[in-house]
């Protein structure tokens, strides 16, 4: 099954949903076998008054999973580089309720990627390679909503990785960490190195390792969800808040700065 386009996903998304005849197009072979096929993807449609909806559309927030996720790569281009470590967390009704976490076999790792994350060529030899990593992942996650921080390089980076290896891009909904902060609580900055000393929310985070920025990610998701309005109840709100929802003003000073200064 191929993605959807964004009009379509539009409506999916949407109160009243999508009508067969707006999804036919992207349905390759029988519909019934396609839509039973789509959670093999990471996607939940639901079907109703024959109407096609995510499933998200009608999840409250506090029933909905999420999978925090985080990678470490040996660069910046899914097309000539790798994955070489990724971390996720679990997360449901308020809570961190499981994990994953693998590093993956790799040939060539830069030396300012090894100072960067302290991943090293040596350390991935006895690593499991990335077909197996990617399916242990792709069970991990399964249905659940992609959450990351900056969710799109990840996400694509990892989809990218399952169409080189002859697998189905991912279809999971997807929830970026960073634009839901910006819409839930002000700050001078949001990268999640300094979110994290801002806030205290990790404080045996060891950045830019992969399942350490996962907990730190999701420990900074679960905060925002606490600050979010009431109105917003479903999944699919949460999707849709974080992504049209008015952004903080953010201050005129470093709150970390200030606060060195009067040490």
């Amino acid at each position: 099954m191929r993605p959807f386009d964004h009009k379509t996903s539009l409506k999916l998304a949407s109160k009243k949903g999508a009508d067969i005849t707006q999804i036919r197009p992207f349905i390759d072979e029988a519909l019934e076998l396609e839509l039973l096929m789509a959670p093999a993807q990471g996607l939940d449609i639901i079907v109703k008054d024959n109407r096609y909806y995510f499933k998200t559309n009608t999840q409250e927030i506090r029933e909905g999973n999420f999978c925090i996720v985080d990678i470490e790569t040996n660069g910046s281009k899914p097309e000539k580089h790798q994955i070489i470590e990724i971390g996720a967390v679990k997360v449901k009704d308020g809570k961190i309720v499981g994990q994953y976490e693998s590093l993956v076999q790799c040939d060539e790792i830069s030396k300012h990627i090894t100072q960067l994350t302290g991943i090293s060529v040596e350390e991935t030899k006895d690593a499991p390679p990335m077909q197996r990593v990617l399916n242990e992942f792709k069970a991990f996650i399964g249905t659940d909503i992609f959450v990351a921080h900056a969710v799109k390089f990840d996400y694509s980076f990892i989809s990218a990785m399952y169409q080189k290896l002859n697998m189905q891009p991912m279809l999971n909904r997807s929830l970026c960490s960073i634009d839901l902060s910006e819409r839930t609580f002000s700050s001078y900055r949001y990268g999640l190195n300094y979110l994290n000393n801002s806030l205290e929310l990790h404080d045996t985070a060891t950045h830019h390792r992969a399942l350490s920025d996962a907990i730190t990610t999701a420990k900074l998701f679960l905060m925002s969800l606490e600050l979010v309005d009431e109105k917003i109840e479903t999944v699919e709100d949460l999707i849709l808040f974080s992504k049209q929802g008015k952004r903080f003003k953010r201050p005129k000073f470093d709150p970390l700065l200030d606060s060195a200064e009067k040490v």
